[in-house]
């Protein structure tokens, strides 16, 4: 405990509960999923840049929305798990603590804005095919990835100034496996609801500004679908947009119970499985989620392990 008049300069994470035992096997659950994930993410990443089938905005974007995946388990999980091996309370320091909010949020809002592109690229395709590559030529591509990464950088500068000028003297420990913002407020001596509210309103903004454009695009989309007259054109239509569906499903709907509520300082417990969810367990499915329902992908995996296969025999 602090005293009145005095801001933490260092946190104290307790993690999670539980014997050592109990530890232990979480550590090697959760580095699991992560290697898994870095592996998965790394490899579509690579197929995406060398072979040729998969030169198109669809999975340009994938390249992308894989190595946002990357950055944002790498960003949490490590210390997760350090904090997993060590006997007692991990300590961070005040500066570590911004940089994995700011990091963490950011990289976060730039996704959301990826994955709302993403859903307007298939839009063009099954929508107005014959214009694709006119629409979504390379220059297009590459703008909107940039305005994505600076959107997200920027839109996250205040929100997380703003939480780190409140004076910290309740306590330097935070039930957290990682710098959360909400359990952070909770230490805070001052009066945090005017600067949650105006947050609760930017996460809303950031997160329906994204997922307006994901609903039209896709109430198109559907509607499209269901005008093609053979089940098989039906059927390939819908298995261009069923990976990036799949992925927003999961994304919006764990990110929207952790942050658009106006109260920041939730219960611990909640926030720890839920962002276990957008830490972990979505960068861990996406690899599947993009390869087991697409066929290019499959047939470039397949091709890369064959040629691995042959390099290795010689």
């Amino acid at each position: 405990m602090m005293d009145n008049h005095s801001s933490a300069t260092e946190f104290h994470l307790l993690g999670f509960p539980g014997s050592q035992e109990s530890h232990q096997i979480l550590f090697a659950v959760f580095f699991f999923f992560y290697l898994v994930t870095l592996m998965g993410n790394t490899v579509i990443i690579v197929i995406v840049c060398v072979d040729k089938r998969l030169q198109s905005p669809m999975y340009f974007f994938l390249g992308h929305l894989s190595a946002l995946e990357i950055l944002i388990t790498t960003i949490i999980v490590p210390m997760m798990l350090w904090g997993l091996l060590l006997p007692g309370m991990q300590t961070v320091s005040l500066s570590a603590c911004i940089a994995q909010l700011f990091l963490y949020l950011a990289v976060g809002t730039t996704e959301f804005a990826l994955l709302g592109a993403m859903a307007v690229d298939r839009y063009v395709a099954v929508c107005n095919p014959l214009r694709y590559n006119i629409i979504m030529n390379s220059s297009t591509c590459i703008w909107v990835v940039v305005v994505s990464w600076v959107f997200g950088f920027l839109s996250e500068i205040w929100p997380v100034y703003a939480t780190f000028q409140f004076t910290f003297c309740k306590s330097n420990s935070l039930d957290h496996f990682y710098c959360d913002r909400g359990q952070l407020l909770k230490l805070s001596c001052d009066n945090t609801l005017f600067t949650e509210f105006i947050i609760f309103l930017m996460a809303v903004v950031i997160l329906f500004g994204s997922l307006i454009p994901t609903i039209v695009s896709y109430t198109y989309i559907i509607s499209t679908i269901l005008k093609i007259p053979s089940a098989s054109g039906r059927r390939k239509a819908f298995s261009t947009c069923a990976s990036h569906f799949t992925c927003v499903v999961i994304g919006y709907g764990s990110c929207l119970f952790l942050y658009v509520k106006p109260k920041q300082t939730q219960g611990a417990e909640y926030n720890k499985i839920v962002s276990l969810l957008v830490s972990v367990l979505t960068p861990f499915l996406n690899p599947f989620i993009f390869t087991l329902r697409n066929d290019k992908v499959k047939e470039a995996l397949q091709d890369g392990a064959k040629r691995c296969c042959q390099l290795l025999k010689d």
